[in-house]
């Protein structure tokens, strides 16, 4: 694997060298942007029957004609 040795040094390093480049005011921005990104492609993912079956448990039951 490429990142296996990745210890918490070096992850410092890459944040020092991170706010160094972006600042740390664009940092929070990038970081938001990902989330906002990694979320719309999990809903985009999403299959139609993961949708219908949200859908289902949201209804209310339909009563039983006798």
């Amino acid at each position: 694997m490429l990142f296996r040795n990745l210890g918490v040094p070096e992850l410092i390093l890459i944040l020092v060298i991170a706010i160094l480049i972006f600042g740390p005011g664009r940092i929070g921005k990038i970081g938001a942007e990902l989330g906002r990104g990694i979320r719309g492609f999990k809903e985009g993912v999403a299959t139609d029957e993961d949708k219908k079956a949200d859908e289902v448990t949201l209804e209310e039951p339909e009563a039983k004609s006798e």
